[in-house]
């Protein structure tokens, strides 16, 4: 029992004496219940800090990676750089449910390749408009989570003789295009894939796009360390039109 507990206990039997002495008719017995009473409600109040936080935070099951979904298992030449082969259906229209503004829901990991599992949640926007006649599109990326504007640009391309798309990122940190991911999409989900490094380690990258429901698009990333054997997912997030 609480230590406030047990001092509510001794002021309801100071009360009690108290009426005892003064000859109120009340029995000496009925303050046991009462006193029970305080003990339990002081107990209660005590406990709900606890049960508050130990509630996770809800999340929206569209953030949370899908990893029944399937990652494409890698082939590689005798150097090995990554085979990369087209969908049946790779097509240079795959990307125009993207054309026009959304606003988006995100979630990355706070340390990646270290075992975290702590996330962190926050908005951002996009503008997204074709170029080179449909072969192309380009978006502008913004947000503002870390306290101070952020900014990136995807430049997407499809290559009509390879049927492949190449997607690169380059950001306002860094001034430069990172190493393009190249795929294609398949039954409406795209993989896309590049090695790269980071902190030092070599890696690859995969984008993952959901749009089985073209209205609430998903982009997911994930690293792997170990030539495609594990995967972790690291950012995620799911865009609505902006209105």
């Amino acid at each position: 029992m609480s230590v406030d507990a047990t001092r509510g206990m001794n002021v309801t039997r100071e009360c009690c004496a108290a009426h005892a002495e003064i000859q109120l008719n009340f029995p000496v017995l009925r303050c046991r219940p009462v006193s029970r009473a305080w003990a339990w409600l002081l107990l209660a109040l005590a406990t709900l800090p606890l049960l508050s936080a130990a509630a996770p935070p809800r999340v929206d099951p569209a953030l949370v990676p899908d990893t029944a979904l399937a990652i494409p298992p890698l082939h590689f030449d005798s150097n090995g750089a990554l085979l990369i082969s087209p969908s049946a259906t790779s097509s240079r229209h795959d990307f125009d449910y993207l054309v026009g503004n959304w606003k988006l829901k995100n979630r990355k990991l706070k340390s990646r390749l270290t075992g975290s599992t702590e996330w962190i949640d926050f908005e951002s926007r996009v503008e997204m408009h074709p170029i080179l006649d449909g072969l192309g599109n380009i978006d502008k990326y913004t947000e503002n989570s870390a306290g101070k504007p952020y900014e990136g640009v995807a430049l997407r391309l499809f290559d009509p003789k390879t049927r492949l798309w190449s997607i690169y990122w380059a950001d306002g940190n860094t001034g430069r295009l990172d190493p393009p991911v190249v795929g294609s999409f398949e039954n409406k989900v795209g993989h896309f894939f590049a090695r790269d490094t980071y902190k030092g380690r070599n890696i690859i990258v995969v984008f993952r796009w959901d749009v089985r429901n073209p209205q609430l698009p998903i982009w997911s990333q994930a690293f792997s360390a170990d030539e495609g054997k594990t995967w972790e997912w690291n950012a995620i997030n799911v865009s609505e039109r902006a209105r």
